[in-house]
């Protein structure tokens, strides 16, 4: 037991040691929990509605007023004609569309019943599935406090609020639709940031960086030299998961596949920059996995929109999200795949894509330049 306790007092003394180990197990975890505590949740709220009043009048005002204040709902807009919401729901500026038709207040009034349309983006199917819920619990209420105002001792019973629901883009609102997408985005951090970290880090453990900084080859050589490959695999895991989500797994590919690739190829600046940073900070491959996966793959899985929607987070926290360049292409993927949306509707997150990018693979090869100085 002596012999035991000494070795473990070496082992404690080593951990003490190393300088980087703290913050690692005990910092990162912490901070993990009190960011994903807020983030991780599976509550619906403040969905964002666009409504299409094609009545104007004071019912349908009422009506409009009933989903503000509700702590469900939040107005994104209010056009007049059903023909300029698919915009909204084309950019995700809403997740709902709230037509109500010419004659709604007439109905109202006389004591008919009157019926709205409610149009959803079912891209992400169970929160949709809440949204719809929460929505058509709203019109019921306001129904019922109608009726009971209008229905005096005797009387015939008034008619009720009906809602027509249609949802776009995900009908059967499949949740394998939704994720299969996404999961092609964390692929291609897993195989382009945690493994190009961990190659050059092994030439980083076996010397042979060091070698080569002293060949022919400039800096930028050497860096597109050992990033390139991995942005190849990149690439061929790319039509690898798109042939096995489409052929195998029936999720809709509505849009251009060249573009998918185009923009995936924008990601991968992000990715190989995000592995070239890792690299920068880490002296082994355990060092640079274990940086890959508290401080990066963990946050981005849980704060990018993949699980939960950026919405339902706090305020605090949201921009942290939209530094994230999986919160971006998520979209873009998910657009491309189930909504069919060219460029000219991607084109903000593709700006927002790229310049991510290239600001962590420009501050990755500063970084590593001036390691290798």
């Amino acid at each position: 037991m002596r012999r035991l306790g000494h070795f473990i007092r070496k082992e404690l003394l080593e951990l003490k040691a190393n300088p980087r180990l703290l913050p690692m197990v005990i910092v990162a975890p912490i901070l993990q929990l009190i960011v994903l505590g807020y983030a991780a949740t599976m509550d619906v709220k403040n969905v964002p509605v666009v409504v299409a009043d094609g009545d104007r009048t004071t019912a349908s005002r009422a009506l409009i007023e009933r989903f503000d204040g509700s702590k469900y709902f939040s107005i994104a807009g209010v056009v007049t004609s059903t023909t300029e919401v698919g915009e909204y729901l084309d950019e995700q500026r809403a997740w709902l569309a709230l037509a109500i038709p010419a004659g709604y207040g007439q109905a109202v009034s006389s004591g008919d019943a009157a019926s709205v349309q409610i149009l959803a983006d079912g891209t992400d199917g169970s929160s949709t599935q809440v949204a719809l819920g929460y929505a058509t619990g709203v019109l019921a209420a306001y129904s019922q406090e109608l009726v009971e105002q209008r229905l005096p001792a005797g009387a015939a019973r008034p008619g009720a609020i009906g809602a027509e629901v249609r949802v776009w883009f995900n009908s059967r609102l499949e949740s394998r639709d939704f994720m299969i997408p996404g999961i092609l985005a964390l692929l291609l951090v897993v195989i382009a940031g945690v493994l190009a970290s961990m190659a050059i880090v092994a030439e980083k453990e076996h010397g042979t960086l060091e070698q080569l900084s002293v060949t022919p080859l400039r800096r930028w050589e050497l860096i597109v030299g050992k990033l390139l490959p991995y942005a190849i695999i990149g690439m061929a895991d790319v039509l690898l998961v798109v042939g096995v989500a489409v052929l195998w797994f029936h999720v809709p590919l509505r849009g251009s596949v060249p573009l998918l690739l185009a923009l995936s190829l924008v990601y991968l600046l992000s990715t190989l920059g995000l592995g070239l940073l890792v690299s920068t900070i880490s002296n082994t491959q355990q060092q640079a996995m274990m940086t890959m996966m508290f401080f990066f793959l963990a946050p981005m899985l849980y704060l990018s929109g993949f699980i939960f929607p950026i919405e339902n987070m706090p305020a605090v926290i949201q921009p942290v999200a939209y530094a994230i360049p999986l919160t971006y292409y998520l979209v873009i993927v998910r657009g491309i795949f189930l909504k069919g949306v060219g460029l000219e509707t991607l084109w903000p997150h593709a700006a927002a894509l790229f310049g991510l990018g290239l600001a962590i693979l420009t501050l990755a090869t500063v970084r590593s330049q001036k390691r290798q100085s």
